[in-house]
């Protein structure tokens, strides 16, 4: 048995009575896609073919939902056990975020009913990356929730399937960790097949390697901001040294994010480009500073305090979230006469899922042992 317990407490909160309220709307727009097409809801056309709900609930959501990967390479496979009681949350917030973006997928896909083609033999492209990151990711959601049953049979008390998956868990600790380099990677090499349509303020051939360091340090990031958060909404004894300890590998992996692209951007012969005073420019200046916050946040804090730390992390995850959506969004541009701007449905849509993903996390920590009894 793990040292977490379920929290307690009521769930009709205030909070939780407005994310309700979100998520109801979210899936009144998901019933008018689904009654009268996506174009009743969604202002995505051929030049644009994606919107908010790859860029934001699947390319976005899924790096937000890597703390549970993070922490398995921490944990696992360098052997930092001191961190074993930040697993089991991270792992739910990857369990939840990777969940929801397969639902984004569903929703997102002109014909869903056909979406059990990719699982086909007969049907899929080899060639595809498309294919790749869209196995990968469902591989994934099966095996994060085979990583999440013991708190589910700890809440059952049953102790025959539990003795069973611990003898077989790390198989899938393994693939846990396989799986989501493989896509999160491959969500890069989807944007080099963008070409010219992409900026070269982003477009690069090492945008594979970009994007897993990113959603790396970004998984470290969300663990420290998750519990932070939690600290204050379930009222916890904050646990702030060890956060403040494990921080000390982000500064490592975003001085490794920021030397290789502004190398390869500088070679490349475009750095000029984030000096134009343009849009694309002021974005790409502002990714970087909110990527150097942090460093200097997380290395300027010494007594380990729990504000610093949460700054960090926020500001790390916002630089992390703007980055894709310059990739997938700002960046990106099919040609003349191509417009994009996410009309109120899709917003909505994206709010709903994000409200169910808090809904949820709520409903599993108060009733399912997730959280640490001790620090």
């Amino acid at each position: 048995m793990s040292a977490a317990k379920p929290i307690g407490g009521r769930l009709a909160t205030p909070a939780f009575l407005l994310f309700s309220t979100l998520l109801l709307i979210g899936f009144f727009f998901i019933g008018q896609r689904f009654l009268h097409g996506i174009g009743q809801v969604s202002n995505m056309s051929d030049g644009y073919p994606w919107g908010i709900w790859i860029a934001f609930d699947v390319v976005i959501g899924t790096a937000l939902a890597c703390g549970g990967y993070a922490m398995a390479l921490m944990v696992y496979v360098f052997n930092k056990g001191q961190y074993h009681s930040l697993v089991r949350p991270a792992l739910l917030a990857s369990v939840l975020g990777y969940s929801l973006a397969g639902l984004g997928v569903f929703i997102d896909i002109g014909r869903y009913w056909q979406i059990y083609n990719v699982f086909v033999p007969g049907y899929v492209n080899a060639n595809s990356v498309m294919l790749e990151v869209a196995l990968c990711i469902a591989s994934y959601i099966l095996v994060l929730w085979i990583e999440f049953a013991p708190a589910l049979f700890e809440k059952a008390r049953n102790a025959t399937v539990l003795a069973v998956l611990n003898k077989v868990l790390f198989l899938f600790i393994a693939l846990g960790i396989l799986l989501p380099t493989m896509h999160q990677s491959s969500l890069g090499s989807m944007m080099i097949l963008a070409g010219q349509k992409l900026s070269p303020l982003w477009w690069s051939p090492i945008l594979p390697l970009l994007f897993l360091v990113s959603a790396l340090f970004m998984g470290y990031a969300v663990v420290i901001f998750e519990a932070s958060l939690s600290t204050v909404a379930f009222q916890r004894r904050p646990e702030t040294p060890l956060l403040a300890r494990m921080a000390t590998v982000i500064p490592k992996l975003v001085a490794v994010f920021l030397v290789i692209r502004l190398a390869d951007i500088l070679i490349r012969g475009h750095l000029g480009l984030a000096f134009r005073g343009d849009l694309r420019g002021n974005l790409f200046l502002l990714e970087l500073l909110l990527h150097l916050v942090p460093v200097f946040l997380i290395a300027s804090d010494g007594k380990t305090r729990g504000r610093p730390l949460f700054l960090a992390a926020l500001s790390l995850l916002l630089g992390g979230v703007l980055f894709r959506i310059n990739t997938y969004i700002i960046g990106y541009d099919p040609g003349s006469g191509w417009h994009y701007f996410p009309a109120v449905p899709e917003i909505c849509i994206t709010l709903g899922i994000f409200s169910l993903e808090i809904l949820a996390y709520a409903v599993f920590v108060k009733k399912i042992p997730v959280l640490s009894t001790h620090d």
